[in-house]
């Protein structure tokens, strides 16, 4: 999967510290070993807090983090390195930045940035300078992040990496009413928010409710491949620096990339995916996140 999205042109891959404990990260190294076409790798630190609180971002630990996913990653120096969506009280933490600012200065890092659950987490993120990506959910069914947060990001000089734009797979248009996932998968056990925010499965859209709405959006794309027409209308936002679905195989891999050659979505289409989130989808999800 790595070689194909990277003979595909991939240049951005996104992993983190705590995807298979590291395993990611290392299958990445792994991967890049014997390639002279090295993306960028943007990981992730701080889901390995334990217990998970803001009081375990400390300089120690975020170094340590730091330092193991640079062995896992095997390079001195990471190239961004993004604070894993982390208690909300972390992202207006000056010592947070100021230690992140200083494993720039000395090299550890190249950049760093943060991901979060909410606009308003990302609005206070983008009130520190030093901060040059914010991840965060957008997709057909999560449009908040247009009105304020992308434009403030643009504003500021500030990448945006769009994460779970087809919804959990909701926006691939293969599923029915009748789908069933297995019991080791976030779309079975984080239904309701068991495990960690329930906006992260499903975009926090009741499946039931989605699933008609993703039948709504394959109309809507017509002959168009219904995932790649969902990650166009994504990379078609102002704003929006790279999108970061993710793939099971191969042919999903490839799928993915030929978003990037679709011509962007009509007005009709526009306005037609507009009129589908005000009248199914806002209700659920506007106010939330």
């Amino acid at each position: 999967m790595l070689d194909a999205a990277l003979d595909s042109g991939v240049t951005l891959l996104d992993t983190a510290d705590v995807y298979g404990d590291g395993r990611s990260e290392e299958r990445i190294r792994q991967a890049l070993a014997t390639r002279s076409d090295r993306p960028v790798v943007a990981t992730k630190a701080g889901r390995r807090a334990d217990p998970f609180e803001a009081a375990q971002y400390t300089p120690e630990n975020l170094r340590a983090w730091i330092d193991r996913s640079r062995r896992n990653l095997g390079v001195d120096t990471l190239d961004l390195v993004q604070l894993h969506c982390p208690p909300p009280a972390v992202y207006s933490d000056q010592r947070v930045y100021d230690a992140l600012d200083s494993f720039v200065e000395d090299g550890a890092i190249a950049a760093y940035g943060v991901s979060v659950e909410t606009v308003a987490e990302g609005l206070t993120a983008l009130q520190h300078p030093g901060v040059a990506t914010i991840q965060v959910i957008l997709n057909v069914f999560r449009r908040k992040p247009l009105e304020e947060l992308l434009p403030a990001a643009r504003r500021a000089g500030v990448g945006v990496l769009a994460r779970v734009p087809l919804a959990s797979g909701l926006l691939t248009g293969t599923y029915d009413e009748s789908t069933t996932f297995a019991a080791d998968d976030h779309r079975s056990f984080n239904r309701n928010g068991e495990a960690f925010d329930v906006g992260e499965t499903f975009a926090g859209v009741p499946f039931d409710v989605g699933v008609a709405a993703a039948r709504e959006v394959a109309a809507i794309a017509g002959d168009t491949d219904t995932a790649a027409f969902a990650l166009r209308w994504v990379i078609d936002q102002p704003g929006v620096t790279a999108v970061i679905p993710g793939a099971r195989n191969v042919a999903q891999v490839r799928g993915n990339v030929a978003a990037a050659a679709l011509p962007p979505l009509t007005a009709t289409q526009l306005a037609d995916l507009e009129r589908l989130y005000d009248e199914r989808i806002r209700a659920h999800v506007h106010d939330r996140w």
